[in-house]
């Protein structure tokens, strides 16, 4: 029988509703960073999966196409940390139905902050 110590991974970090809202302001001020400048400088500074969570709010086919990404994709890997491990697993079982509303909501209020840019 071995010696080696048993780990011990302690408790999965679960994202608070705090976390999800500057998860959101964070996504937010990139898209209109993007929107603002073009992608040139940000797809070289972002990692891959930045870059595809950004496109995938702006919807930037072109971007996801080049990243070989899409929706399921973006949304099944950003479900965990919206939700963390066991409550992005469950939502991907459940169809990704928490984390379409998250990102439909963040969709939102780019528009919205864009409408009153406008005005």
């Amino acid at each position: 029988m071995s010696d080696a110590k048993r780990i011990t991974w302690g408790k999965p970090r679960q994202p608070t509703d705090a976390d999800r809202a500057a998860l959101r302001e964070d996504l937010l001020a990139k898209a209109r960073a993007v929107r603002a400048d073009g992608w040139a400088n940000y797809r070289a500074e972002w990692p891959a999966g930045q870059v595809a969570v950004v496109a995938y709010v702006l919807d930037d086919a072109d971007v996801l196409a080049d990243l070989e990404e899409n929706e399921s994709t973006v949304l099944s890997r950003y479900a965990a940390d919206l939700f963390g491990f066991t409550g992005g697993r469950k939502d991907n079982e459940n169809g990704l139905v928490n984390t379409q509303s998250w990102f439909a909501t963040t969709r939102k209020a780019l528009a919205d902050r864009d409408h009153q840019s406008d005005r």
